[in-house]
């Protein structure tokens, strides 16, 4: 059993890594069906929470199924991220995080995300902030450095744990290298192995498959695994690695009727979270990463991002269900979506 704080989370724990305009509540959705065992909210500025802007108030919004639940802040100033994270105790989520490695460079530009990276004295007194200001456990996503003269993520994880985080996870990238390149373990393995090291250590970035997360867990020894990039258009990743490392076989492909149940679901949510126009309008980026790997699904894909209305959109999944009910489908070879836009860590 892994603990963060009060809570518990099963033996290795599968994390929903927090990804700016994907991972909303009806996308959270899915993935908790499908085997997430903790999620956090799409990261939310401090400042934009202070001024009470809506945008930030709306990622706030979570539901009692998506439990154990973070909220991610990010930040560059001490008593904005203190007071942001006691609007974050109203609404009783189970933890608080700390987004320090954001790449994106609107974000970077205002000293936070992973601009805070270049100071680690900010760093620790940003969270240090924010732990005395909250009740709740405070964790961390981070990554390993700036670039790659400055790979400090072993001091980091000391000196957080120092101020009281209770569990950090680090992607295996730099700033430097955004989501580019391969995601290096090693220095996350460095941390894990550090006998000062008493939390939780996640390890995140490039898992795109149960053989590599097996790997990845015996090889680096890591509490657990975040999942990102890989969970776009695929939640059945989540219970595919868990089953693949309890039993050793892999869990049969999900059915046309399981992937567009999936759809449905997360399109349903959608339009109840957002409206029927947003909602509708916003599941478009979904259905590519939904149906790929479905031979000749140009067409139905084509009509999906035009349709204006759930009833249209229905039509459509039930055509699509009766044309490919004989097709069986193959274990698909998951391609990381690229997402240099966007943050996941």
């Amino acid at each position: 059993m892994i603990k963060i704080g009060n809570i518990q989370l099963p033996d290795f724990p599968l994390l929903l890594a927090p990804m700016e305009d994907v991972s909303d509540p009806p996308f959270r959705a899915v993935c908790k069906d499908n085997g997430a065992d903790l999620m956090f909210s799409e990261f939310i500025s401090s400042e934009g929470l202070i001024r009470d802007a809506m945008k930030s108030k709306m990622k706030l919004d979570f539901s009692e199924e998506e439990r154990p639940f973070g909220i991610q802040i990010f930040g560059g100033d001490e008593e904005a991220m203190a007071m942001s994270a006691k609007i974050c105790e109203t609404v009783s989520p189970d933890l608080v995080d700390i987004n320090f490695g954001c790449p994106v460079k609107k974000v970077v530009s205002k000293g936070a995300g992973a601009g805070v990276l270049r100071d680690v004295d900010l760093m620790v007194r940003l969270t240090g902030a924010v732990v005395r200001s909250t009740a709740l456990p405070v964790t961390i996503k981070t990554r390993l450095g700036w670039d790659d003269n400055s790979k400090n993520i072993e001091e980091v994880a000391e000196r957080l744990q120092d101020v009281g985080i209770k569990a950090i996870s680090i992607h295996g990238r730099t700033r430097a290298q955004l989501y580019k390149g391969e995601a290096d373990w090693t220095l996350i393995a460095k941390v894990k192995e550090n006998p000062r090291i008493q939390i939780p250590v996640f390890g995140n970035g490039d898992i795109d498959s149960p053989e590599k997360a097996l790997e990845y867990k015996n090889r680096y020894g890591v509490d657990g695994i975040m999942i990102g990039r890989a969970a776009i258009g695929y939640p059945w990743i989540f219970n595919e690695i868990k089953h693949f490392i309890k039993r050793g076989e892999h869990l049969p492909a999900p059915t046309i009727e399981q992937r567009i149940e999936v759809i449905r679901k997360h399109l349903y949510r959608s339009v109840e979270w957002k409206n029927a126009v947003v909602g509708v309008n916003e599941m478009r980026r979904h259905y590519a990463n939904y149906l790929k790997g479905m031979p000749n699904i140009k067409e139905y894909r084509n009509k999906l991002v035009t349709l204006k209305t759930v009833e249209e959109i229905d039509e459509v999944l039930d055509e699509i269900i009766k044309t490919y009910s004989d097709f069986e489908f193959e274990r698909m070879v998951i391609e990381l979506p690229n997402y240099h836009e966007k943050c996941s860590a």
